[in-house]
C-alpha cells in the first residue's frame, strides 16, 4: 500500500478542474461506491489503488462543496491564501500561510 502523499491539513487543487481545496480526511485507496467511481468518463477515470481524498472545496462558480479526489488529480496549491469553507473551523485551528497548510486542534491528533 502506497503512502499518501498529501497531509490532513494541506491547501491542494484540482489538477484539471478549477476548485482548490483543504484536506480533511484521507482513504489509503478508492473507498466510495461503485456508481460514483462509474459516474467518471471512462478516459478520466483514475484508478481505485491510490489515496483518495477528502477536501473542503471552494470553486469560483460553483462555491463551496465538499469533494472527494484521487491523488494522481491533485496538485499542491501555492497561492499561500486560506480556503474558504464555511466548515474549515469544525475541522481545523489556523491557517499557516507558509506552509500554506491548515492546523488541527491538538486533541484531534493522534
Amino acid at each position: 500500500m502506497r503512502k499518501a502523499k498529501f497531509n490532513i491539513g494541506d491547501v491542494v487543487r484540482h489538477r484539471v478542474y478549477p476548485f482548490r481545496g483543504v484536506i480533511f480526511d484521507v482513504d489509503a485507496e478508492f473507498s466510495n461506491t461503485e456508481e460514483w467511481w462509474l459516474s467518471i468518463p471512462e478516459e478520466i477515470r483514475p484508478r481505485k489503488d491510490q489515496p483518495f481524498y477528502h477536501l473542503l472545496a471552494e470553486n469560483p462558480d460553483e462555491g463551496e462543496y465538499v469533494a472527494y479526489v484521487s491523488e494522481q488529480n491533485l496538485i499542491p496549491d501555492t497561492s499561500g491564501e486560506p480556503v474558504h469553507h464555511s466548515q474549515v473551523e469544525d475541522f481545523f485551528t489556523a491557517f499557516d500561510p507558509e506552509r500554506n497548510a491548515y492546523e488541527m486542534p491538538v486533541e484531534a491528533i493522534n
